[in-house]
């Protein structure tokens, strides 16, 4: 799959990095809860531009943006 190259730069992007602005939200974001501080966020988001799909974590023992193989 050849992805755009906002999406080659999402892809290194640091924990804080926000989604460039060809990539949009799809579906609801899905809460994992724990015992505070532990609970994360995952949220998919999918690139109007070349299709690549991401998910983005706030889990700190994940990466921040993972590019979904396919």
């Amino acid at each position: 799959m050849k992805i755009c190259v906002l999406c080659e730069g999402q892809s290194k992007k640091l924990r804080s990095g926000k989604p460039h602005d060809e990539l949009v939200k799809v579906d609801e974001p899905r809460i994992f809860s724990g015992n505070k501080p532990k609970g994360f966020e995952e949220q998919d988001y999918q690139c109007l531009t070349c299709k690549a799909k991401f998910t983005h974590s706030t889990n700190k023992n994940a990466e921040p943006w993972t590019l979904w193989k396919g």
